[in-house]
């Protein structure tokens, strides 16, 4: 028997839309993953901690950990994550120099990235006074939000962008 072009076609489009898992998500952003699947916030608890540069001109870090609070999950490549000061947002980039592997969460397991910035002059023209951060994982667009109180971050060049940069993630305590 032979099998007819459209029952082929048919066949090879299902088998495609099957291999194009979605990473674990429910359909949401902030569902819950499957086990294995992309981590989400509503998985994760967040602590922030930083090491503020003490000046302008001085370098700061702002270390974020995520615990995994239910099934095993994965982070891969770099959180997106955006610098807000009133109506003015700027992203920061991922470090050149860093890499953004994939990282497998079991539940209770940690991870975190490492935000690093230069401090700018408070009020400086080449300064952006800071006063919210976000943090999104790679595959959602659903975003944490946290209170910057580190100083102004500087700018650089004749965009603006922050002079910041975020690493990828990787595994964090025992």
């Amino acid at each position: 028997m032979r099998a007819t072009p459209i029952t082929v076609a048919a066949l090879a489009a299902a088998l495609l839309l099957t291999a194009c898992d979605d990473g674990g998500s429910d359909g949401g952003d902030k569902g819950t993953p499957k086990a294995g699947g992309a981590c989400t916030l509503d998985g994760l608890g967040v602590q922030v901690a930083a090491s503020p540069a003490p000046a302008a001109g001085d370098t700061g870090n702002v270390t974020v950990t995520l615990t995994n609070r239910g099934t095993e999950c994965t982070l891969a490549g770099f959180p997106g994550v955006g610098l807000h000061a009133g109506n003015t947002s700027a992203a920061v980039p991922s470090d050149q120099a860093a890499k953004g592997g994939k990282l497998t969460l079991a539940k209770g397991s940690t991870a975190s990235f490492t935000l690093t910035y230069v401090r700018g002059e408070a009020g400086g023209a080449k300064s952006l006074p800071v006063k919210t951060a976000t943090f999104t994982l790679p595959g959602s667009s659903a975003d944490h939000s946290f209170t910057w109180s580190y100083g102004d971050v500087a700018v650089k060049g004749d965009a603006g962008g922050p002079d910041a940069s975020v690493t990828g993630f990787q595994q964090a305590g025992d």
